[in-house]
C-alpha cells in the first residue's frame, strides 16, 4: 500500500468511527423503539435479565408469543452475550455498549470493503469503497443499534473476504494475483470463525455457507479440501454448544434459533393473498392474532416447529400463489423512494443510502461482468455475484424487509465504489491522477 492510499484510508477509518460514535452519543443512554429497530429493545431486556439472574427469559410476554419466565431461543445468544458482557462490566450502561459497537465496526466495515474492492477490482476501487462504507446513512444508523446488524455484516465482508484469500494471492505478491493459493489450514479455521459468528449472529446464514464453501472448492481447483474440512469442523464447534443448550431447556431439537417456523408462517400466511406486506397494518390485525388458538400453549420452540410446518403447508397446497406472492416481495426489499407510510428518519436514511448509490451499484455491476475475466466461476467476481443472488432470493422466498438487504448493500457498495472510479476517469484532469494513484 502505498503512503497516500494508507493516509486516505486512515482518514477514512477516522470518518466512519467519529460519525458513528456521534450516532451512539444521539441515541444515548435509553433504549427506545426507533423506526426498524424494535429488536434492540428486546435484546437490551434479555441481556438486562440474564445479569439480574433470570437466564435467557422475558420478565412479561414477549414477541413473538413467548410466556413471562418461559425461556426463549428467539434471539441470538452471541449479540445478547455482547451486551451482557459489556453490562457485566460497565453496568447497566447502553450507550457504553453503543460506542464500543461503533468504534469496532466504524474500523471493520470500511477497511473489509477496501480489502474487497482492492483484491476483486484495484486499490483505488477498495478506497472508494472504504469510503462509500464510512458514509453510507444505513450503515452509520444501525451502527449505533442494539442489533445483530453491525456485527453480522461485518462478519459476512470478512468471510467474503477471507473466501477470496483462500483461492487468490495479493496481488502484491510475487507469484502473481491470478495463481490458485496452496494449502493453509489457518485460513481454513479463520474462514470458520468468521462464518460461524456470521450464523450464531443470523442462523439463516446456513442456508449461504455450502454455496460459499463450493465455490472455494472449485474456484481453488479442489486444492484446499482440508482447509475446508477444518472450516465446516469449526462451524460445528461454534454451534453445537448452543443446540445442546436449547435441548436442554425445551427438552428438544434446536439447532440454534426458535425463528424460521415463525417467519415462514407470518411470511406465507394466507391474509396476504398475493400481494405481500413487509409490516401487517392495523385493519389486517396483528401477528400474534394470526397463530392459531390451540397452538398458543405451546413452548416456544414447540410452537416454532408446528408453525414451520404450517407455513410450509401455506406453499404446498397453492404454489402458484406462493410465486406470485414471493415476487411481490421484491419491490419492498430494494424500496429506494421516500414514503408516507415511513418516518422521517427511515426517508432520509433510504433516499440518503440506497437511493443515491443504487444507480452506481447498477452500473458497476455492469462494468464488472463487462470486464469479467474468463472462466468467470473461479474469479472472486463471482463469489460476489453469488452472495447477492442467493442471499436476495432467501429473503424472496420468505420475508423481506429494507434492514435484511443491508448485507447485500454492503457487497454492492463495491460495485459503487468501481462505478465512481470509472466515472471519474473520464474526466479531464482526473484520469492521470487515477491512474497514478492505481
Amino acid at each position: 500500500m502505498s503512503k497516500m492510499h494508507r493516509r486516505i484510508l486512515l482518514l477514512t477509518l477516522f470518518a466512519s468511527v467519529a460519525v458513528r460514535v456521534a450516532a451512539a452519543i444521539y441515541l444515548g443512554n435509553s433504549v427506545e423503539v426507533l423506526p426498524g429497530t424494535f429488536d434492540q429493545v428486546s435484546y437490551h431486556n434479555l441481556a438486562q435479565r440474564f445479569v439480574g439472574g433470570h437466564g435467557f427469559t422475558f420478565g412479561e410476554p414477549w414477541w413473538p408469543a413467548t410466556a413471562a419466565g418461559a425461556p426463549t431461543a428467539h434471539w441470538s445468544y452471541l449479540y445478547t452475550g455482547y451486551l451482557i458482557l459489556v453490562y457485566k462490566i460497565f453496568g447497566l450502561n447502553p450507550l457504553i455498549a453503543r460506542i464500543l459497537q461503533a468504534v469496532i465496526v466504524g474500523l471493520l466495515q470500511p477497511y473489509l470493503a477496501y480489502r474487497i474492492g482492492r483484491r476483486v477490482f484495484n486499490p483505488v476501487t477498495g478506497l472508494a469503497a472504504a469510503i462509500l462504507t464510512a458514509f453510507y446513512t444505513y450503515f452509520i444508523y444501525y451502527s449505533a443499534t442494539l442489533m445483530t446488524e453491525p456485527f453480522y455484516i461485518s462478519a459476512i465482508l470478512t468471510s467474503l473476504l477471507i473466501s477470496i484469500y483462500m483461492v487468490k494471492k495479493d496481488p502484491d505478491d510475487q507469484d502473481g494475483e491470478d495463481s490458485p493459493r496452496r494449502e493453509n489450514l489457518w485460513i481454513g479455521l479463520w474462514l470458520g470463525l468468521a462464518l460461524g459468528t456470521a450464523v450464531l449472529m443470523r442462523q439463516l446464514f446456513l442456508l449461504v455457507i455450502p454455496f460459499i464453501l463450493i465455490w472455494i472448492w472449485w474456484a481453488s481447483e479442489k486444492r484446499i479440501w482440508k482447509s475446508l474440512l477444518i472450516t465446516g469442523i469449526t462451524i460445528l464447534v461454534m454451534v453445537i454448544p448452543f443446540t445442546v443448550f436449547n435441548y436442554q431447556r425445551f427438552e428438544r431439537f434446536v439447532l440454534l434459533n426458535t425463528n424460521a417456523g415463525y417467519a415462514l408462517f407470518w411470511s406465507n400466511h394466507p391474509i396476504y393473498g398475493t400481494q405481500f406486506v413487509p409490516i401487517l397494518t392495523e385493519d389486517m390485525g396483528s401477528y400474534h392474532a394470526l397463530i392459531p388458538e390451540e397452538l398458543l400453549s405451546l413452548d416456544e420452540a414447540a410452537l416454532d416447529q408446528e408453525l414451520l410446518k404450517l407455513g410450509l403447508g401455506f406453499v404446498l397446497d397453492d404454489p402458484l400463489r406462493y410465486v406470485v406472492l414471493s415476487l411481490s416481495r421484491i419491490p419492498p426489499y430494494f424500496v429506494f423512494w421516500p414514503s408516507n407510510s415511513s418516518s422521517l428518519i427511515s426517508n432520509v436514511s433510504r433516499v440518503s443510502s440506497f437511493g443515491i448509490m443504487l444507480p452506481f451499484m447498477l452500473y458497476g455491476l455492469y462494468r464488472s461482468y463487462r470486464e469479467r475475466v474468463k472462466p468467470l466461476v473461479r474469479q472472486p467476481l463471482f463469489l460476489l455475484y453469488l452472495f447477492i443472488v442467493i442471499y436476495t432470493g432467501i429473503h424472496v422466498l420468505t420475508w423481506t424487509l429494507v434492514r435484511y438487504r443491508l448485507p447485500v448493500d454492503a457487497v454492492l457498495v463495491v460495485f459503487g465504489g468501481l462505478a465512481i472510479v470509472e466515472l471519474v476517469n473520464r474526466i479531464p484532469g482526473l484520469k492521470k491522477w487515477v491512474a497514478a494513484a492505481a
